[in-house]
């Protein structure tokens, strides 16, 4: 299941998503996840759906890789299915002990099911496409307007960039500490409740004693490095939005019009 979670992980390569400036990506990303929302027909979805698959195809990420972003919120995703086709008001086409399952639930819950699976799949082409030195700029970019007022841009991006960057790491010490401990003959998965966590705490204090071990060598680095924050810091590749990045926001725009064409007509 750890090696499952694909969170922060960048797939190198030279698609056209990965030659888009990342301001461009995180940009575009908002404004999908706000139509994904915005924009609730059947027709829209279809049409996002779709796109959201063209993008995967473009990216040349595997297509396995994007569905094991899936794979560890299945059960976030079934317990949000069975509770609006539960609670869900409408005509019922079973009843299973106290609950009634409508027409209405199933259409609700799938609807939202799908959304949370275009969010997760968009989210992950961009780690997937976009490196972490990359998305550090891009962000500290994007809030650089806010310095005015007194927002940290460089180190907010720094700390969230860090923080993507090493959950792999994370996850992959985790399952190194449980195979270690299960080699000793710990057991995870028998006895109740309170059994089970107990017995995480052989993994959860190696697993800290490694996160600030790894947290202080990286300070050290960085100090070595004559690491000073975001003041006089300029960056050894510049962002440059090029002519593609052009195409991607047209390409948008033009997207945007066919799914609020088919928000007004009601499809």
């Amino acid at each position: 299941m750890l090696t499952d979670i694909t969170i922060g992980q960048f797939f190198p390569g030279s698609s056209l998503l990965h030659r888009l400036d990342p301001r461009t990506k995180i940009i575009l990303l908002f404004f999908f996840i706000l139509g994904i929302f915005v924009f609730d027909t059947p027709a829209s979805y279809a049409l996002l759906s779709a796109f959201t698959i063209v993008l995967i195809q473009v990216s040349k990420v595997p297509f396995r890789m994007m569905l094991k972003s899936l794979k560890p919120l299945w059960w976030i995703l079934l317990f949000t299915f069975l509770i609006h086709l539960c609670s869900t008001p409408g005509e019922s086409f079973l009843h299973v002990w106290l609950f009634d399952l409508t027409y209405a639930g199933f259409k609700q819950g799938f609807f939202v099911c799908l959304r949370l699976i275009l969010l997760i799949l968009l989210s992950s082409l961009l780690t997937f496409t976009t490196s972490p030195l990359a998305l550090t700029d891009a962000l500290e970019t994007l809030m650089g307007p806010l310095k005015r007022f007194g927002l940290p841009a460089h180190e907010l991006a720094m700390m969230m960039t860090i923080a993507l960057r090493f959950v792999p790491t994370l996850i992959e010490e985790t399952d190194k500490i449980m195979k270690a401990q299960q080699s000793r003959g710990s057991d995870f998965t028998t006895g109740n409740l309170l059994k089970r966590l107990k017995s995480l705490i052989p993994i959860l204090v190696p697993l800290f004693i490694s996160a600030f071990r790894r947290a202080d060598e990286l300070a050290m680095a960085m100090e070595a490095r004559c690491y000073r924050g975001g003041i006089g810091r300029t960056q050894m590749k510049a962002l440059k939005v090029q002519a593609i990045d052009y195409v991607a926001y047209g390409a948008s725009v033009i997207f945007a019009a066919a799914l609020l064409g088919l928000k007004l007509t009601g499809v």
